[in-house]
């Protein structure tokens, strides 16, 4: 383990185990709002549109759709609002365009952690705009304390408190994110 971790919050096991259980709960629930479209999910995997916000989400993403059993296609956007050494949130901001054919598609929104809920909130409202057939927010971390949008949260991973976080796609300053559990670093890390 490397100096400047305090402690493992979310190990490597856990966290396998709960994407696993997300992602066949998401297959569940896409395959039959597919369905309910008239559509065979197999028969047409255009109408799931996986969207994992860059970069934190994509160790996340990548587990995430292995664990799903059903055609699918993904479509990447990056947002940024942790830049450089900062540990709180700037506010989101667009830093690559949004998909443009996401209507009448059932969209899933796929992020790394949700505390003010401002990234999925400027991409959800994006979205909303193309019209799709829905729209579906799964997040590998809920930091509920830190909510200042009102924002859905579909999926969730874990809860967790207050606390700034790396691993498992999450970093500080670029660092951290192949770690494979979710850690504390000590308060010296961030000096």
């Amino acid at each position: 383990m490397l100096p400047e971790i305090d402690r493992i919050l979310i190990s490597r096991d856990e966290i396998n185990e709960r994407v696993s259980a997300m992602g066949k709960q998401l297959s569940a629930d896409l395959s039959e709002a597919v369905r309910e479209d008239g559509h065979d999910p197999l028969a047409h995997p255009d109408r799931v549109v996986m969207v994992p916000i860059l970069t934190g989400a994509m160790v996340f993403a990548a587990d995430l759709i292995r664990a799903m059993p059903m055609k699918l296609s993904l479509r990447l956007v990056t947002v940024s609002s942790y830049p450089g050494q900062s540990t709180e949130s700037k506010g989101a901001a667009m830093r690559s365009a949004l998909p443009p054919d996401l209507a009448d598609r059932h969209v899933v929104l796929i992020d790394d952690i949700l505390d003010t809920g401002s990234t999925l909130r400027l991409v959800s409202d994006l979205v909303s705009e193309q019209s799709p057939a829905s729209i579906r927010t799964c997040v590998l971390l809920d930091k509920p304390d830190r909510r200042t949008h009102d924002v859905a949260c579909d999926y969730r991973g874990f809860s967790i408190p207050d606390e700034f976080v790396v691993g498992y796609g999450l970093d500080y300053d670029g660092f951290y994110r192949n770690l494979p559990d979710i850690v504390a670093l000590k308060p010296d890390a961030f000096a």
